[in-house]
């Protein structure tokens, strides 16, 4: 079975820091909420390409050393092998975003409440880690 949902929905009362949606054989949906000045942090897939959407909110987002402004209704794509990271520039306001995984790079159900949660869940990462090696 596929998956169809309200992905704007979920996306804007979404506020746990990653909530997997939906995982398939090649790809995964994933909910995620930035507090203010929050950032996911730097990181690098060296397999998986990762496309955002962003649903509220404004931030910016680095590629390579580069960075670039963005704000509600943009799309982001990052490539494999580039070191990335999406920033809550609003000092206020949460940043609602919903990013897809090309293969998956979380353990399919996995829902991190804070930024802190997902850094301590070793067994994310080290699923993440076999996916990309």
């Amino acid at each position: 079975m596929g998956y169809v949902g309200n992905i704007e929905e979920i996306t804007e009362q979404n506020s746990n820091f990653r909530k997997v949606v939906f995982t398939g054989n090649h790809l995964q949906l994933v909910a995620m909420s930035l507090k203010p000045g929050e950032d996911i942090g730097e990181e690098i897939h060296p397999k998986v390409d990762q496309f955002f959407r962003v649903e509220e909110g404004e931030g910016k987002v680095s590629m390579d050393g580069q960075e670039q402004a963005f704000s509600e209704g943009f799309a982001i794509v990052v490539p494999s092998g580039t070191l990335h990271n999406i920033i809550n520039t609003s000092l206020t306001e949460e940043l609602k975003l919903y990013t897809i995984y090309t293969p998956a790079n979380h353990i399919d159900g996995t829902v991190h409440a804070s930024k802190e949660d997902a850094m301590n869940d070793k067994q994310d990462e080290a699923f993440s880690e076999k996916v990309n090696a």
